[in-house]
This record gives structure tokens, C-alpha cells and sequence, in this order.
């Protein structure tokens, strides 16, 4: 069994990887590290949970520490490049926790926040900066901060930032950087955009921890119970009654949606925290604390606050909404099952989410456990299987666009066979269609008509 110490890191990490009890490195970890301490470029393909942050935080700080060079004012010698703030503060937390015992600097740039700290942080230059793309972009632009003696660069949660629509910010971040760079790319899915960019960054990179697209955790439960939109509320508040749901990350779709969720769970005397992008930073913080320390067991999210979650200990995830994008669910009930542990995803599914859910089975090419016994059943007729296309994938359907005739047919409903004619205004005991042979619009009209009109 490969220990830290076979890697080739030297002691003063060693002993901070010992500090946190790391006994072994993860797969993604014992492929990534040899490469970077040799200066390789890496696309990385991993999912959450799986050791990636000190995949590349520790041959980056092995490196900074072994050269006696300064990066200089407002300059930066690595950059880790991430969507969130959440995210941006949580590699923050690694870099000095890993780099404990070594004297490198470092600094963090993510908005929601005054400049000013960030500023003055950044004056004498830093080791490493850990950024946002907007903030770092206003930064560059106010001439703070310059890119121009970069070293290493760290694009994290690529899929994220294209899910994010951060994919231009990110391009004009690139441009700024010198040719002469280590880079590292890291993305839990690689959608062919993503798979593009990285072709446009890397230079002769090696490929680790490549999976099949949206792999999840084999040790995560997943099942599905089917419910109607109005009664999603009070199926969440019954299922919170169980007292094995130790910590729950709920999600929700909509920032409104999460608070309303939050509301509605206070009435039933369950609390709970919201977090998501119109919420200040000082709150998200306090959120994410009384979740992180145990004193809150609920966190209401959205799928862009939620990407910065890494919280041990997460026993449940449960979608309250379906997500628009599949990859995304795969993200979700990845903040379960960390660490070697197990974990439980419940998804709500409501009538109008039923392509949704056909889209996450595809994607995973599996089925959901249903759970038919539960108060809230939806009485819809249930949905035929999702069929697993081994050929060339179907396009895929726009959210909440289905056929109405399958709409109704799913839910045991009639339809009419064929839509009536339309009729014309003019009502008389020979009503004609507006259209066709014979018709107003037509052009051939019958002459008594034309008679009749003229007689008026």
C-alpha cells in the first residue's frame, strides 16, 4: 500500500498530511502527484470527494517552497482558478493547512466583499492566489493584480464555470497568463466545450482519474419518490422526522425556491439555513458554519452555493427539485459519501420532472429506486422505464417540454382524437371554416355569398 511518503514529498508536508490523519492517498492523488512534482501538465477528471484539492495542493506547495524566488508586487507565482466563493475559500483553507510548516504565502480574491483587504493583500505579491474569475477580472482590470510571473495554473471545477456561463471570464483570464506555465485542469465531467478548452490550455498533459461521464459514488443510495409540486413541502417536512438523518444538504432550483423551503420547514418546527447568490457573503459564511459545526442539521442550497460545500459528515442529500442540467445531480449527491463514508440521495419528483429524471438515469445508465409508500404519492399514472440507448444518444428534450398527449396519457387522462375545425365568426346555419377549399380565406368564394354582399 503507497504511502505520502513513497510520492516523493518531502517532510514538512508529510508531517501535515499526518496531521490531518491521511493515512494513504487517494486514487486521483497517487495518480496526480508524481506527474506534477515532475512539472507535467494534468487533466484530471474526478468526482467530488475524492481528494482533489490536495491532488494539486501539494506538489504546487512542494515547488514554491523548494525555489527561493519572490513572486513581486501585486503578482502571484500560482493560481488556482475556481467558480465560487465558497470553493475559492475552502481551497484557501487547504493551502494553509497543507503548507502549515513551509513559508509560503497566500491570498484569496472572490467578490461579495470589499476589495480593500484583497487589495492590500495582494500589494507585496503572494505565493499562491486563490480566485473568482469576476473578481479577479476587476482586479487585473484596476491594475491590482498581474499575471505575468505565473508559474502554475490551476483551472478547478471546469464544468462548473461553463454550467455557470463563467466560460468567457475565464478564456479572458487565460490570455492574460504567460506561455511558459505548468497548468492543471480539473473537471468532474468532460462535455466536449470542456473538453475543448482544455486542448487549448494544456500542453502535452497526462490524463488521471478518467471515468466514465457522470460516474457517482458507488457507496451513495439513491432513490426517487414521486409527488405532486403542492405536496413537496409537506413530504419533506415528514421525511426530516427521521432521526438517522443526522446532516441533510437540501436543493432546491430557484433562490426564492430555498427560501420559501426555509420558511416552510420554521412552521413545522424544523430549522434550517438557506444558502445561495442573493444571500451576502457574512451570511453564507455563518450558514455554512452552524452546518459545518453541527449546530444547524438542515441546509437549504442551490446548485452555485452548494459547489463550495465540503462538510464531513453529510448523511442525506435530498433533491427538492429536480435539476435542469443531469450533470448536475451527479454533483449533488456527490456531497455525500466523502471520505470513505456511505451516504443517501432522496430525490422529489414531480409529474412535470418526469424528463428530468429520464435524463439523470440515462446519464448515469441506471434506474432510481422508486419508493411507492409514502403519504404524498403522486396518484399519476407512474412513468414507463427509462430506455438506455446503447447507439448514437437521442437529443434530449427541453426541460418542462413534453407532449401534451403523453402528458395526459402518463397520468391516466383522455385526450380528444383530432383538434375541432375552426369556425367562423360569422354564425349562421351555414358556418364555414376559416381555412381551406371553401373557406373566407380561400379565394373561392360561392356565389350567392358574393351575391348576399352585394345585396348589402
Amino acid at each position: 500500500m503507497t504511502s505520502f511518503a513513497e510520492l516523493g514529498l518531502t517532510e514538512p508536508l508529510q508531517r501535515a498530511v499526518r496531521a490531518e490523519n491521511y493515512t494513504t492517498p487517494t486514487p486521483i492523488q497517487l495518480e496526480a502527484i508524481p506527474y506534477l512534482l515532475k512539472g507535467r501538465d494534468l487533466l484530471g477528471c474526478a468526482q467530488t470527494g475524492t481528494g482533489k484539492t490536495a491532488a494539486f495542493a501539494l506538489p504546487i506547495l512542494q515547488r514554491l517552497a523548494g525555489e527561493e524566488r519572490r513572486a513581486g508586487p501585486k503578482a502571484c507565482r500560482a493560481l488556482v482558478l475556481t467558480p465560487t466563493r465558497e470553493l475559492a475559500a475552502q481551497i484557501e483553507t487547504s493551502f494553509a493547512t497543507y503548507g502549515r510548516y513551509l513559508r509560503v504565502s497566500r491570498a484569496v480574491v472572490f467578490g461579495g466583499v470589499g476589495q480593500n483587504p484583497q487589495v492590500r493583500a495582494m500589494a507585496r505579491g503572494v505565493d499562491v492566489l486563490i480566485a473568482t474569475p469576476g473578481r479577479l477580472l476587476d482586479l487585473m482590470g484596476q491594475g491590482f493584480i498581474r499575471l505575468d510571473r505565473l508559474e502554475v495554473f490551476v483551472l478547478d471545477e471546469a464544468d462548473r464555470m461553463l454550467d455557470m456561463g463563467f466560460i468567457h471570464d475565464v478564456r479572458r483570464v487565460i490570455r492574460a497568463l504567460p506561455g511558459r506555465r505548468q497548468s492543471l485542469f480539473f473537471s468532474a465531467t468532460i462535455p466536449p466545450e470542456i473538453a475543448a478548452l482544455a486542448a487549448g490550455i494544456l500542453s502535452d498533459p497526462v490524463r488521471v482519474g478518467i471515468r466514465p461521464v457522470a460516474t457517482t459514488a458507488e457507496r451513495i443510495e439513491q432513490s426517487i419518490m414521486f409527488v405532486e409540486k403542492a405536496d413537496k413541502r409537506p413530504l419533506l417536512g415528514r421525511v426530516l422526522r427521521d432521526p438517522a438523518i443526522e446532516r441533510v444538504l437540501v436543493f432546491t432550483r430557484t433562490k426564492h425556491g430555498a427560501d420559501r423551503v426555509v420558511k416552510q420547514l420554521a412552521s413545522d418546527g424544523v430549522a434550517a439555513d438557506a444558502i445561495h447568490g442573493n444571500k451576502s457573503q457574512g451570511a453564507r459564511t455563518r450558514a455554512l458554519e452552524r452546518f459545518r459545526s453541527g449546530a444547524g442539521r438542515v441546509l437549504v442550497a442551490t446548485d452555485i452555493a452548494a459547489r463550495g460545500i465540503d462538510v464531513d459528515g453529510i448523511s442525506h442529500v435530498i433533491n427538492y427539485d429536480l435539476p435542469n442540467v443531469p450533470e448536475s445531480y451527479v454533483h449533488r449527491i456527490g456531497r455525500t459519501a466523502r471520505a470513505g463514508r456511505s451516504g443517501i440521495a432522496i430525490s422529489f419528483c414531480g409529474f412535470e420532472e418526469r424528463p428530468l429524471l429520464a435524463d439523470i438515469e440515462r446519464l448515469m445508465s441506471r434506474h432510481l429506486t422508486v419508493i411507492p409508500d409514502h403519504p404524498f404519492a403522486s396518484p399519476a399514472k407512474p412513468a414507463p422505464p427509462t430506455v438506455f440507448h446503447t447507439g448514437r444518444t437521442p437529443p434530449k428534450p427541453r426541460p418542462f417540454m413534453i407532449p401534451v398527449d403523453a402528458a395526459f396519457l402518463s397520468a391516466g387522462r383522455s385526450v380528444p382524437s383530432s383538434p375541432p375545425a375552426r369556425v367562423s365568426r360569422h354564425a349562421g346555419n351555414e358556418a364555414r371554416p376559416t381555412s381551406g377549399p371553401g373557406g373566407r380565406k380561400s379565394g373561392h368564394r360561392d356565389q350567392s355569398a358574393s351575391r348576399g354582399r352585394s345585396q348589402r
